[in-house]
């Protein structure tokens, strides 16, 4: 016999979950203590080294391929209607931008380099922050930070509200309407769809295998290990190759640190920037605003309830389907 929830059951069970991870979730616990760099991983990218071949594109988006959205259509119509529909199901083979189907892709410069015209070829995708705003100001707990340092986002939690990309410094999340928690929920009111990016093969790092693009690149443009032996190596190569450094302090250090042979300033000015195309300009610490801190603040308690019930929610439909 099939198993019915009711929506009273389904509350009183929401609430219950989330009161046990409420307490978590206020100030002064992990969910605002500063980050622990000495376990976090960062990936150093040589961009001397990248040849532009695609080979880390192609690997990521095979790597991937059962993370990404299958929307249901018609999609529901947004009441108000300020929420736009994104819709990248037919676009899926898009490299050239970030999309929810594409969590990296490869910018080009055209730059001098030691006298010479050159083109550098850079791979782009999110930068996982040492301390992330897409995590700590994500009002429903669907960003979340992992111990080592990757940053992620759980689709099953996210609503698409578009919070994390607004706070990202370089917009990387990006949205795919007709998926997702809100479907199920409020499908004209609540969000409108879920947000994707790079979680660094997250999967992969836990059984102690490389990410796909850097086990696939044949150039060993990227290198992954502890953050301060990283910034390290990344200092030496710069010394060496008379380079510049981004990542170590741009909003407030992240944990992908490129090292380029020309100044980023010229490598911003050379790259096609928009939509899906980050920029490579300097960046202050987003969470050292003090209004980032208060938001953070009154936000970490309602996203962990937030998330509790969403997670209920997840697992009262999956038993009600398979009862």
């Amino acid at each position: 016999m099939k198993q019915q929830i009711s929506r009273r059951s389904f509350l009183k069970g929401g609430v219950a979950a989330a009161a046990g991870v409420a307490a978590s979730s206020i100030p002064g616990t992990t969910a605002l203590a500063g980050p622990d760099e000495s376990k976090q991983l960062a990936t150093l990218i040589d961009i001397s080294k990248c040849v532009g071949c695609e080979a880390c594109v192609d690997a990521c988006s095979e790597a991937n391929a059962d993370k990404y959205p299958d929307p249901q259509k018609p999609f529901p119509k947004m009441v108000p209607n300020r929420v736009p529909v994104e819709d990248w199901s037919e676009k899926q083979d898009v490299n050239d931008r970030l999309t929810p189907y594409n969590w990296l892709f490869i910018q080009h410069a055209e730059v001098e380099v030691n006298g010479e015209e050159k083109e550098l070829t850079i791979p782009r995708r999110c930068m996982h922050c040492v301390n992330p705003p897409c995590v700590k100001l994500c009002p429903w707990g669907a960003a979340k930070q992992q111990e080592n340092g990757i940053s992620r986002i759980d689709s099953d939690l996210c609503l698409g509200g578009s919070k994390c990309k607004k706070v990202c410094p370089w917009h990387i999340p990006q949205r795919q309407t007709g998926t997702g928690l809100y479907l199920d929920l409020m499908p004209s009111m609540a969000g409108n769809g879920v947000m994707y990016k790079c979680d660094r093969c997250y999967q992969k790092v836990a059984e102690g295998e490389l990410p796909a693009c850097i086990e696939a690149c044949p150039e060993n443009v990227q290198t992954i290990g502890p953050r301060k032996e990283i910034i390290k190596m990344a200092h030496a190569l710069a010394r060496d190759i008379n380079g510049d450094i981004y990542g170590e302090t741009e909003n407030g250090g992240t944990n992908t640190i490129y090292v380029s042979p020309v100044p980023f300033e010229e490598l911003n000015r050379a790259i096609e920037k928009g939509k899906g195309k980050p920029h490579l300009k300097p960046v202050e610490d987003t969470m050292a605003q003090a209004n980032n801190l208060a938001a953070a603040m009154i936000i970490a308690p309602v996203a962990g309830i937030a998330a509790a019930v969403g997670k209920y929610f997840k697992r009262s439909k999956t038993v009600s389907k398979g009862a």
